[in-house]
């Protein structure tokens, strides 16, 4: 009789892969982000403009958040990157673009000269919301492939998505602190929906908080300052609301003044390169 070899096979065991529960924290922030995002667009839909205008601004708050999370808690993730950009896409383009809209169309009656413009109404929400992905997407590949000079780290590249949307709303929330129709214009609501599209898209400078140093000498009077604005904020909510989405949006011409300043110094400052010789005369 032959001998017969008998091969051993090794039965693959399942080892199945556990994973910490503090690695999934700041993903359920940035759902939760989200989640504020639709339900904007629930209230939106309702005509409930202040819950719609909250949701937003709960969403921002989420979306500040969800980072730090992740950086303390050590649980950063392609998969939380890629949640926070579509997070930023709903609550911040398409949630802020569908209420102007809706909040436009309820001051657009048969009789109003903007009626047949409703369709452009339509256009420049869309407008906004595109401008919107746009610039997430332009921000992802900057993580890696960003500017490489050392001004641009005080700036943002274009409107960043939670400013355009803070920006985009207040005429709404200053509508619903006068209650005056002057605010709840459909000339105001395009303008505004047009100039924040174009602010995301484009590559103008504005001025980043994560960089802001604040000298010794001065931290007392700005942690008054920081204190007096929240004050303002539980007593006068909607107003002190308003006046920092005013000043916000004219940081942005100051921001274009400072970074070109601040280029012109660093240009200054750089090493000229060296003239490359003559060619020898024939």
């Amino acid at each position: 009789m032959g001998k017969f070899r008998f091969r051993k096979r090794k039965q693959k065991q399942h080892v199945e892969r556990e994973i910490p529960i503090r690695t999934m924290i700041p993903n359920l922030v940035t759902l939760m982000a989200a989640a504020s995002g639709v339900t904007s667009i629930r209230y939106s839909c309702q005509g409930h403009w202040h819950m719609a205008v909250i949701a937003i601004l709960a969403a921002c708050v989420l979306d500040g958040l969800d980072g730090r999370v992740a950086r303390m808690l050590r649980a950063t993730s392609k998969l939380g990157a890629e949640l926070d950009s579509l997070a930023d896409f709903v609550s911040f383009g398409v949630a802020p673009a569908l209420l102007v809209y809706f909040w436009i169309m309820e001051a657009v009656s048969p009789e109003s000269a903007a009626y047949p413009f409703r369709g452009v109404f339509w256009a420049l929400a869309l407008f906004h919301a595109m401008c919107c992905a746009f610039r997430l997407a332009r921000f992802n590949i900057m993580i890696e492939d960003g500017p490489k000079q050392p001004y641009w780290k005080h700036f943002f590249m274009g409107l960043p998505a939670p400013g355009g949307a803070g920006i985009l709303l207040t005429p709404v929330i200053w509508q619903l602190h006068t209650e005056s129709n002057v605010f709840q214009s459909p000339w105001v609501g395009g303008a505004m929906l047009f100039l924040c599209g174009v602010l995301m898209a484009c590559r103008w400078p504005t001025i980043s908080a994560k960089s802001l140093r604040v000298p010794a000498r001065y931290m007392v009077p700005v942690l008054l300052f920081v204190m007096f604005v929240i004050g303002m904020l539980v007593s006068q909510f909607w107003p002190t609301l308003g006046v920092i989405g005013v000043l916000y949006l004219l940081s942005i011409p100051v921001s274009g003044i400072v970074f070109l300043r601040m280029r012109r110094r660093y240009e200054a400052k750089a090493p000229v390169p060296p003239a490359s010789p003559l060619p020898p005369n024939t």
